[in-house]
């Protein structure tokens, strides 16, 4: 899906984060510069210790860069107090008030403002109707469920219309089942209200399910910045292919580079034809990616074989696991699963894997 231009909300330039002093100096952000656009679910994933979090509390204004500027709108607010800022945040908590009732909750930070009480009426019963709550408006947040506590905590943080919304981690607390739905819902909340989400997780799946653009984060750096289909299909490097999703790596031997496509000689002597980046031209040995669903196992001869060592089944879909032939790696194919029928294989069975010709793809280092 291509990238659609529009307007900044946030811009971050060549941000440090640096904690301690001295030898126990850590650097939780190294010159992070990244472009957050106007209406958009932006979302900050990586493992924990990243820096996403850092640099979200950075956009609050709960901390202060070391380095380097915050734009919000052309305006550099990364000294601004949060209280100085147009922006709200949710957190993994909620951090209700459970003595307040729903619509108390969602008017808490109205009536902060100093709001007309008419407005904040009319604001509150808004909102209650955007998160589809108008009827537990009079019940205590103490008294309904951990999804509609999230609904509350969404509401509230929406109510004074932030020009940028944060979510740190807020589905973490939620069983997967919720979660899922409150994944949509999000969606659906960001779509219909036209505010900036920023959105951190660790989640690769939820990343991927919500998000107009993604920012894989590793070691305070930002490795690449995409589209979830660009960041699913067009890695940047091993780690981006590695943390989202499976993926199959195969060590390979590259001759050379001919319109976008490079002859792949596999430990096995096995040849496969895999797409390169623009501009990268890889010599010599290299890594070739290959995701599971772009594999296909087949009785007889393939661009690979191996022989079956583990299945495992998984409702949707079945994974196979096979041992290559000739190098000993270990190769997954992943399968959509048809009703009442097997995957077609047997454990300790030899099998040819099929990779058609846009499967696979060179990385860089």
């Amino acid at each position: 899906m291509p990238e659609q231009p529009g307007k900044n909300a946030i811009e971050v330039r060549d941000v440090r984060k640096v904690f301690g002093s001295g030898e126990a100096a850590v650097a939780a952000l190294d010159t992070v510069s990244v472009s957050i656009r106007e209406n958009e679910f932006f979302t900050l994933l990586g493992p924990s210790g990243c820096g996403k979090t850092t640099l979200l509390r950075l956009i609050a204004g709960f901390d202060y860069p070391s380095a380097g500027e915050i734009q919000l709108y052309g305006d550099n607010i990364a000294l601004l107090p949060p209280f100085k800022r147009p922006v709200n945040t949710v957190f993994q908590s909620y951090a209700l008030f459970p003595h307040m009732t729903v619509a108390q909750n969602i008017g808490f930070g109205l009536e902060m403002l100093r709001k007309p009480k008419a407005e904040i009426k009319a604001r509150v019963a808004e909102m209650l109707k955007l998160v589809r709550m108008e009827h537990l408006a009079s019940r205590r947040t103490s008294q309904i469920s951990g999804g509609q506590q999230q609904r509350v905590a969404l509401a509230r943080a929406l109510a004074p219309q932030p020009k940028v919304l944060l979510l740190d981690e807020p589905l973490s607390a939620l069983d997967y089942k919720l979660r899922k739905e409150m994944q949509i819902e999000l969606k659906r909340l960001q779509n219909q209200t036209g505010i900036t989400f920023i959105f951190v997780t660790h989640d690769q799946e939820e990343a991927l399910t919500m998000s107009d653009r993604i920012a894989v984060m590793s070691s305070g750096k930002i490795l690449q910045v995409g589209s979830p289909w660009d960041i699913y299909d067009k890695p940047a490097d091993r780690f981006v292919a590695d943390f989202i999703g499976e993926t199959n790596f195969l060590t390979a031997s590259i001759a050379g580079v001919e319109n976008g496509r490079a002859r792949a000689t596999l430990k096995s002597g096995a040849t496969i034809m895999a797409s390169v980046a623009d501009g990268f031209q890889p010599k010599g040995e290299a890594t070739v990616v290959v995701r599971p669903e772009h594999a296909k196992l087949v009785k007889g001869k393939g661009e690979l074989s191996g022989t079956v060592e583990n299945i495992v089944y998984f409702g949707t879909d079945t994974h196979i696991h096979l041992r290559l032939d000739g190098s000993d790696d270990l190769f997954i194919v992943r399968q959509q699963n048809a009703r009442s029928a097997s995957c077609g294989f047997e454990t300790g069975e030899k099998a040819g894997i099929s990779i058609s010709d846009d499967a696979a793809q060179v990385l860089r280092d």
